[in-house]
């Protein structure tokens, strides 16, 4: 399985209302030092409706600003849906931080 492959695989296990970073995906699929890499399979989700990209931010808990299917305010928008409050562009990592 590609590395590609395994980033959407993990990121679909992200439950509703929670969030993980790009740090915490590459871990888990075994590529720690793999960050960037998860953010560019992010970009290029084949599956945005399946595949919950939104439910990814960077280790301060901040939004992607170019996030790959609207910008910053449509994965705001996606995660307010989900009971995830955004301030000014970040969300509380101790509050809404996915651990597995």
């Amino acid at each position: 399985m590609s590395l590609f492959e395994r980033v959407y695989e993990y990121v679909k296990t992200v439950p509703r209302g929670k969030v993980v970073t790009y740090g915490q995906v590459a871990a888990a699929i075994g590529a720690p030092r793999c960050a960037r890499q998860v953010g560019w399979a992010l970009h290029v989700n084949p599956e945005p409706g399946v595949i919950p990209c939104h439910r990814v931010v960077n280790r301060e808990g901040r939004l992607a600003p170019a996030f790959a299917f609207g910008g910053e305010a449509v994965q705001a928008s996606l995660l307010e849906a989900e009971g995830v409050e955004v301030v000014g562009g970040y969300v509380d990592l101790n509050k809404y931080r996915w651990e597995e």
